[in-house]
C-alpha cells in the first residue's frame, strides 16, 4: 500500500475528505519524525514502537574497486511490531 492508497483508506473508513485524510497522515508522519529527531521513542498501542538505534562506524569495501572505505557512524530508525499487530498476522 502506498501513500495515496493509505489516504483513500483513511478517508473511506474515517468518513472524511481525502484532503483531510492526507493532512492527518502527514501530521502523524511528521510527529514520528520530530520525536525520533529528539531521540524520543514513539509507541502506538496496537501497532508498535518507533525508536532510534545507533550504527557504529566501520570499515567496508567499494564493491566496484575493492578499495577499503570508512563508513561513518549513524543514527537509524527502528520499528518493533506490537503484540496486536503480530497477532493480526497469524
Amino acid at each position: 500500500m502506498n501513500k495515496a492508497e493509505m489516504v483513500d483508506h483513511i478517508a473511506r473508513h474515517a468518513d472524511i475528505s481525502k484532503a483531510a485524510a492526507e493532512r492527518a497522515l502527514d501530521a502523524v508522519i511528521n510527529g514520528v519524525k520530530t520525536s525520533l529527531k529528539k531521540n524520543t521513542a514513539v509507541s502506538l498501542v496496537g501497532l508498535g514502537t518507533f525508536s532510534v538505534g545507533k550504527r557504529e562506524a566501520r570499515s567496508g569495501r567499494n564493491p566496484q574497486t575493492g578499495a577499503p572505505i570508512s563508513i561513518k557512524a549513524a543514527r537509524i530508525p527502528r520499528f518493533r511490531a506490537g503484540k496486536a499487530l503480530k497477532d493480526a498476522l497469524n
